[in-house]
């Protein structure tokens, strides 16, 4: 019966990179880097969960998943992770109970707390990029923060109502703009889909676009680094917003006292 075809861990590993593989910008030498690449992602939820879920099945060699909340009824139309029999359990563990089912060769750490600047920073040491999928400001300029101090490429992804954002800051590279160049830290509060709703596919499409967005870096394909992208799932316009350093950036103006010593080179 065909549901008892059995693979060895080399086959499964092998075709998993073999449509990869036929991209002419990826190639061999792409798939060996996809294959290697660690992740810290920072949510489980609408946009979280695609975005781990794709980079599981990409076959990447690891992810750090971050998330406090647990599973509510309200999140099974979006967070496609989690289901009906994992209510109320953590969404990070959840997570890592789905991604390997999905493929048990990708080694995931669950963090089920909600984690600070410093966390962050420990958290994505032995990770190569950090995707922060959250929903608030709080967390996001936290994460930028952390990112830009150990020089890890940061994506940054949501979804609200209709609309997506996705943005790249590639803090390998010094003339990087920071997440904080385009969105000033301020006392404002959150918009969030729990409050103001948002269509379900479009968390799919932001988690898509994030997890495109990190492939593409590790095999050194041209990404949307220092720019937004903006869809409105509505109409279907698109814009790409090139994003500048501001030289008053109270985050990045004064880089080198964020910065460690431990930078990664980029993989381009």
């Amino acid at each position: 019966m065909p549901g008892n075809i059995s693979f060895s861990d080399i086959e499964l590993k092998t075709a998993r990179s073999s449509r990869h593989a036929l991209l002419r910008e990826v190639g061999e030498l792409g798939t060996q880097r996809i294959a290697s690449l660690r992740v810290l992602i920072l949510g489980a939820g609408g946009v979280g969960c695609p975005t781990a879920l794709y980079l599981a099945e990409a076959g990447i060699a690891h992810i750090t998943i971050a998330d406090c909340d647990t599973v509510e009824p309200s999140n099974l139309a979006r967070q496609i992770l989690h289901t009906a029999k994992r209510i109320g359990i953590n969404k990070a563990i959840s997570a890592k109970i789905e991604l390997e089912h999905l493929n048990d060769a990708v080694d995931v750490r669950a963090i089920p707390n909600r984690v600070n600047e410093e966390e962050i920073a420990a958290l994505a040491q032995p990770c190569d990029l950090i995707v922060d999928c959250t929903d608030n400001f709080k967390t996001r300029h936290a994460a930028n923060r952390a990112a830009l101090r150990c020089r890890k490429p940061l994506i940054t992804a949501s979804a609200i109502r209709y609309s997506i954002q996705v943005a790249f800051f590639d803090f390998t590279q010094e003339n990087s703009p920071c997440y904080a160049c385009a969105f000033p830290e301020d006392d404002g509060s959150d918009v969030k889909a729990s409050n103001v709703g948002v269509l379900a596919p479009a968390s799919g499409i932001a988690g898509m676009i994030a997890a495109e967005e990190a492939l593409k870096w590790a095999a050194g394909i041209r990404t949307l680094a220092s720019s937004l992208l903006v869809l409105d799932t509505l109409s279907w316009e698109m814009q790409r917003i090139t994003l500048a350093k501001m030289p008053d950036c109270a985050c990045c103006s004064c880089r080198a006292k964020h910065t460690t010593n431990e930078a990664v080179p980029n993989k381009a």
